[in-house]
């Protein structure tokens, strides 16, 4: 599982542009006015987990909102690995600087103090000269803005993070038959109960209280000839000083599981049905391409009150991009249906790595070409000439087409619902779209000679036009 670097500091430093630049590509919102980051923005790059945190304020007495954001900023900071304090130069020292510092001090592990705005290098020993008063080791010196300084952060952030083994915990091995099953949601919506349950003892401690659960905690077990290995990351890393206001770290224990299962279970509470965390959870399932159970718990306490049907539409519109993915109503607690959520993990496992042959496909898109035609884009013709499976896990499909970047988001829908349909997956499914081998050499051959067949056409008019010979 990858570490996790978190960025914090009082607001307008700058945390956001930072943010943005070492993960590459513009994903917080960045804005020239304190506040703007309200909650933690999650990003990851090949080596690390980065976290962009909202303004780290004093704690201000009637305030709740400044509230919810120090302690998302606590939360980010008691996760990372590595913890990075954006300070603003052309402000120098404050007290809200110092406050974090000391809490930074009292925290414990890894912090670089990062300088920020720094736009004339040449004064970056001036300008940094005075944050040596934090105590928090030498100050780093940048320009995000202006990108001055990145790439020596960069190696100093890279070069603190702990290593982290090929083969490491929580990590599959190629010949390891066992499914993962990586069991994730919320806190408090009974996920410790649910891997109980499954084991039937108690191997995973249980509690109401949220965040019992500090790491996630893998458990390897055999039920007739299938073996399992089931993560649990019930909870939050936290420091009992930070409030229950912290659910959205289920989302970065969902992000560190999702790369090494094979199946996530993402558990919901029956009394709340889906809220945006979940969506989250879901969606980061979807862009990773594991197959997704979604599994509602506490069922027992809405029996007899809510209809299943009901409460399923309401899950799947609350969880739009995954209304794929299978909906089980379970009660960990009485053990009802428990069982089946192994079931179904199986049969999703089944369906990631399913095949498909070519002449089947083939077959298959006659057939829905036949029946709904691709459209004419910008007065061009589309044509797909023919797909074939490439890849497994999640089940890949590729077209071969004429003009693979007009085929429309429309069509593309149309395609993915009629695999599912005609293959039965309830899976993330990936569809590619390329240019026959050799069409873009058909196409200047065929402007080429359209050339030539116009400048031929042209001289023969120029002929007709000359007066004839007296």
């Amino acid at each position: 599982m990858k570490p996790v670097v978190a960025i914090v500091g009082r607001p307008n430093v700058g945390k956001s542009t930072l943010f943005n630049k070492l993960i590459g590509r513009r994903k917080a919102i960045v804005e020239d006015a304190p506040g703007v980051t309200r909650d933690r923005h999650f990003a990851e790059t090949e080596r690390a987990i980065y976290i962009d945190t909202g303004g780290f304020v004093p704690e201000t007495k009637g305030e709740p909102l400044l509230h919810q954001v120090r302690a998302q900023a606590e939360a980010a900071i008691e996760a990372a690995d590595v913890t990075l304090l954006v300070v603003d130069a052309k402000t120098g020292v404050t007290a809200a600087d110092e406050e974090v510092a000391r809490y930074l001090r009292k925290a414990g592990g890894k912090v670089r103090l990062v300088v920020n705005k720094i736009d004339e290098p040449k004064l970056g020993a001036e300008l940094l000269a005075d944050f040596h008063s934090l105590g928090l080791g030498t100050p780093l010196g940048v320009s995000a803005e202006h990108n001055h300084g990145l790439n020596d952060l960069i190696d100093e952030v890279e070069g603190a993070l702990p290593e982290v083994p090929e083969q490491g915990k929580g990590e599959k091995k190629k010949d390891d038959p066992a499914i993962r099953l990586a069991i994730v949601g919320r806190p408090n919506v009974g996920k410790s109960s649910l891997v109980n349950a499954l084991l039937g003892e108690e191997r995973v401690i249980v509690s109401d209280v949220a965040g019992t659960t500090r790491d996630p905690i893998d458990t390897r077990f055999t039920r007739g000839e299938d073996e399992f290995v089931i993560t649990d990351t019930a909870g939050i890393r936290r420091k009992a000083a930070i409030t229950q206001r912290v659910e959205q770290f289920s989302v970065m224990q969902a992000l560190r599981v999702l790369d090494v299962c094979d199946v996530a279970v993402l558990v919901l509470d029956a009394t709340e049905a889906a809220v945006e965390q979940d969506a989250r959870i879901a969606g980061l399932a979807e862009e990773k391409g594991r197959p997704l159970l979604i599994v509602v718990n506490k069922w027992d306490l809405k029996r007899g009150k809510v209809k299943e049907d009901a409460f399923r539409e309401e899950v799947k519109l609350q969880l739009r991009w995954a209304t794929w993915a299978p909906i089980l109503f379970i009660s960990a607690k009485e053990g009802d249906k428990v069982s089946k959520v192994l079931d179904l993990a199986l049969e999703l496992n089944h369906q990631s790595h399913h095949r498909a042959s070519t002449p089947l496909l083939n077959k298959l898109l006659q057939h829905v070409t036949t029946e709904h035609p691709l459209p004419t884009e910008g007065g061009k013709s589309l044509k797909i000439y023919y797909v074939a499976q490439i890849g497994e896990a999640p089940p890949t499909f590729q077209f071969i087409c004429n003009r693979p970047t007009l085929v429309p988001d429309r069509y593309k829908r149309y395609l993915l619902n009629q695999l599912r349909a005609t293959f039965d997956l309830k899976v993330p499914v990936r569809l590619k779209f390329k240019e026959r081998p050799g069409e873009k050499k058909r196409q200047q051959t065929v402007l080429r000679y359209r050339a030539i067949e116009a400048q031929k056409a042209k001289r023969r008019g120029n002929r007709r036009k000359l007066p004839s010979d007296e």
